[in-house]
């Protein structure tokens, strides 16, 4: 297999993918437990570590390690902040606050951006690709573990603009190729995505508590339906 910086990617953070699939509240919401209030958080965070990212990726548009890969069409600002409208209603935006780990998160960020921008590629492949390739699925565990009714609360998921993800996923595997870059930049590049999945990982497990809670609340509920299901029954005999 060539190695070029796509491969090189794939390859290198294999492990911190798995990682992250492994995570507490990652593995729950992949199994349908979803809590809207963890959710929301989730996405309030989200919407923080895309808002650092977009602004680094848009100040440094015309460097050579980011002009073949900032496609505007993958933002993510303006429908994460839908989201949450729908989740907190109109004033969200005085009401959320980025949690320790997010905060950590877009520092990060922040200094690679104005350091070594071409490190931004790392955290650019890591969640836009990450969100096209996972998106969908996703969007269908949320909606009906959280039984949203119509399509409010997820427009996260939603590429308006990107009519054939599978197509514009290939297209940009080519533009991360096409990056004129040292090896000593690629390997680099590679060791900033598997920080990235770790910044990620760090930021979910922040949720793993309230998880908990749902799953113990859940089981706790469980036990009560049986009970009193079953009361007559497990009642002592005189």
């Amino acid at each position: 297999m060539v190695n070029t910086l796509a491969n090189e990617l794939r390859e290198g953070t294999t492990k911190s993918h798995s990682m992250a699939e492994n995570v507490s509240f990652v593995k729950s919401f992949l199994g349908g437990v979803v809590d809207k209030k963890s959710y929301r958080k989730l996405v309030a965070n989200l919407y923080f570590v895309y808002c650092a990212m977009e602004e680094e990726l848009s100040s440094n548009k015309d460097h050579p390690a980011i002009k073949p890969i900032y496609f505007t069409e993958l933002n993510r600002k303006v429908s994460l902040a839908e989201d949450l409208t729908y989740y907190y209603g109109s004033d969200w935006l005085n009401i959320i606050q980025p949690s320790p780990a997010t905060n950590i998160y877009i520092d990060r960020i922040h200094s690679i951006g104005r350091k070594q921008p071409e490190l931004l590629v790392a955290h650019a492949y890591t969640r836009y690709l990450g969100d096209l390739s996972g998106g969908q699925i996703l969007k269908k565990i949320a909606r009906s573990a959280m039984d949203l009714s119509d399509e409010r609360g997820t427009k996260f998921y939603d590429f308006d603009q990107i009519k054939d993800e599978k197509t514009f996923k290939d297209n940009y595997r080519a533009a991360l190729d096409a990056i004129p870059l040292s090896t000593d930049q690629v390997q680099n590049i590679v060791s900033e995505a598997n920080i990235s999945f770790t910044l990620n990982m760090k930021m979910f497990e922040e949720l793993n508590s309230s998880t908990l809670k749902i799953i113990t609340m859940l089981i706790t509920n469980n036990i009560q339906k049986f009970k009193a299901k079953y009361k007559s029954t497990l009642a002592p005999v005189d």
